[in-house]
């Protein structure tokens, strides 16, 4: 077990507690909950950094980083669907989440089939990841005025999740072109 590794535990198991959090009738659930996933967040870049800086990479975490941000993102999503009842948060909620499992579905398949740097993370892929953190910590804290001052967290939140949302159907697109000739020549291999 690597320092990286733990790490990453850590994030799937500060999945539940910011769930419990965020449901917490108190009056700053919301904000605890967007300051535990922004610390989450974080972990995901910082055990990445470490297993490069220490070469501490290892196959499992390689595996179970994704799967721990995918989860938290869904999870995420479902609660801001579930408290906004926004088609504007919801319609965006639903095509993200439905990108993360194409895009891991088919990172899995071309890894199956020996060609996993067809589709690496690219610059719009990881752009989409910035944007949609940021705008998940604005929404989940439903802040716009702290200690009196305007600070507008949710508008921002509700802004940049758009724009993670053409940035995930724009990187959907990329990994799709780049995948394409693969795909094509898998499907006439099953006729």
């Amino acid at each position: 077990m690597t320092i990286p590794n733990i790490i990453t535990l850590i994030r799937v198991v500060l999945i539940p507690v910011f769930v419990a959090v965020y449901f917490l009738d108190w009056k700053w659930a919301h904000q605890a909950a967007a300051f535990i996933f922004w610390l989450a967040a974080i972990t995901d870049w910082f055990d990445g950094y470490l297993a490069r800086k220490l070469n501490q990479t290892t196959a499992f975490g390689a595996f179970l980083d994704p799967v721990a941000d995918k989860l938290i993102v869904a999870v995420a999503l479902l609660m801001l669907a579930h408290t906004y009842q926004d088609p504007w948060i919801t319609i965006p909620a639903v095509l993200l989440t439905a990108r993360e499992v194409f895009v891991s579905s088919l990172r899995e398949w071309m890894a199956e089939s020996g060609k996993r740097d067809v589709v690496q993370v690219s610059f719009i892929g990881k752009a989409k990841t910035m944007a949609q953190m940021l705008a998940l910590i604005g929404l989940l804290s439903e802040l716009e005025v702290f200690m009196g001052i305007p600070i507008y967290w949710v508008t921002l939140g509700y802004i940049l999740l758009f724009i993670a949302t053409v940035l995930s159907v724009w990187s959907l697109i990329i990994y799709l072109k780049a995948a394409k000739q693969y795909l094509i020549d898998a499907s006439k291999l099953e006729e």
